[in-house]
């Protein structure tokens, strides 16, 4: 089998939504296919992968660099030994010769966005879903039937006030979700007091609303949210300072005694290390964000759980960054705690297969081989256009 075709296409995500660092209005992604010559059903087995929100398009990196190196490797290079499937390890190490190691950048998210499209042909090949196949590989063959998804949201938004953020917080959870999220750091301590506070009269729980401040504050500030926060009990207190600080954030660990979030910024498994390493992040309470369509892929993932396996971390304390499909396959095959969920924002990328809706903060995966984007139509049309 070979590879014959790859083509790439960066699509619009824009919106008039911002966190605590960044708007969304310029917003977009690199979608991939990768066409082999393995014939499924009729039909060429073609591998689709596309990065997720807040980090934009690779597409110099894509076209100049790694899509080359894949289309001039042999058959041998990028196959299984017995030339029946592509191998993703094989193709990771091809598209890495000639990087230094460190300084990851973008390259990182465009490493991504293939493997991404490599996992989804590899399961299409064996016609598995993409869960049932890394649990099989990697778990004894134990998959979850479902998996944990809260829905992120709360952005701050041109005459947005608190009636409207409570209905937000309202719909979601009237769609099935247990736990929302909602973005802090972006106004002043004050007005995110009130705005959580108007969410907490919505959840009637507080440790149901998790905060996000996109890695905004300094120490000072961050401490300042951890003793204003701390009185809540919240579901979690995330990124609150630049996600390389990993001195900021084993200081805030004295100052708040709740479950805190990183990694979503982080990409690779030094990163991860340094961070359980350095910053202060208790494995029996925080939780560990690292999206793996953003930080070099699924191979690169791996090594990361093997690694959080090796100094005492469950797989559990890991909650994917993304609100896609394929963070959502790694939680199922692979056992990890849960995923995020952006209902209604970043379409078509975000949110999962049609006609699973979410049940109790829970939402299953369809029996479809690969990552399952042929079960979410709005996403499988766009996919579909890459190659014509």
């Amino acid at each position: 089998m070979k590879i014959v075709q790859v083509e790439e296409q960066a699509v619009p995500i824009k919106s008039d939504i911002r966190n605590a660092f960044i708007d969304f209005s310029k917003m977009n992604v690199s979608v991939v296919a990768v066409k082999t010559d393995v014939i499924k059903n009729g039909k060429p087995v073609v591998g689709y992968g596309f990065n997720s929100n807040g980090r934009y398009a690779p597409s110099g990196l894509l076209r100049e660099r790694f899509i080359p190196r894949l289309l001039e490797a042999s058959k041998q290079e990028i196959t299984s030994d017995d030339g029946a499937n592509l191998d993703p390890f094989k193709i990771w190490s091809i598209l890495m010769t000639g990087e230094k190691p460190g300084g990851h950048g973008e390259r990182s998210v465009a490493v991504g966005v293939i493997d991404m499209a490599i996992w989804d042909a590899v399961a299409k090949i064996e016609e598995k879903p993409l869960y049932q196949l890394l649990a099989e590989r990697y778990r004894e063959g134990s998959a979850d039937s479902s998996v944990f998804v809260y829905a992120a949201g709360g952005y701050y938004q041109p005459g947005k006030g608190l009636d409207a953020l409570q209905q937000e917080m309202r719909t979601y959870l009237d769609s099935g979700y247990s736990v929302v999220k909602m973005k802090i750091g972006g106004s002043s301590i004050e007005e995110d007091i009130q705005r959580i506070e108007a969410v907490i009269e919505v959840t009637g729980d507080p440790g149901k609303l998790a905060v996000d401040a996109n890695g905004r504050f300094d120490l000072d500030e961050a401490i300042a949210y951890a003793k204003a926060l701390e009185p809540y009990g919240l579901f979690w207190y995330e990124e609150a300072g630049d996600p390389l600080d990993y001195a900021l954030q084993n200081t805030l660990s004295r100052y708040y005694s709740h479950p805190m979030a990183t990694g979503e910024n982080l990409f690779s498994m030094q990163d991860a290390r340094n961070l359980i390493s350095y910053g202060g992040m208790r494995p029996d309470r925080d939780y560990l964000q690292f999206d793996c369509a953003l930080s070099y892929g699924l191979v690169e993932y791996m090594r990361t759980l093997d690694m959080l396996e090796a100094n005492g971390w469950s797989s559990r304390r890991c909650i994917p960054h993304g609100g896609h499909q394929m963070s959502l396959n790694i939680a199922a095959g692979l056992g990890l705690g849960g995923n995020e969920s952006y209902p209604g924002v970043f379409e078509p990328f975000g949110g999962f297969a049609d006609d699973y809706p979410v049940k109790n903060g829970y939402v299953q995966l369809p029996e479809v081989p690969g990552i399952g984007f042929e079960a979410k139509n709005n996403l499988y049309t766009l996919l579909r256009s890459v190659l014509q």
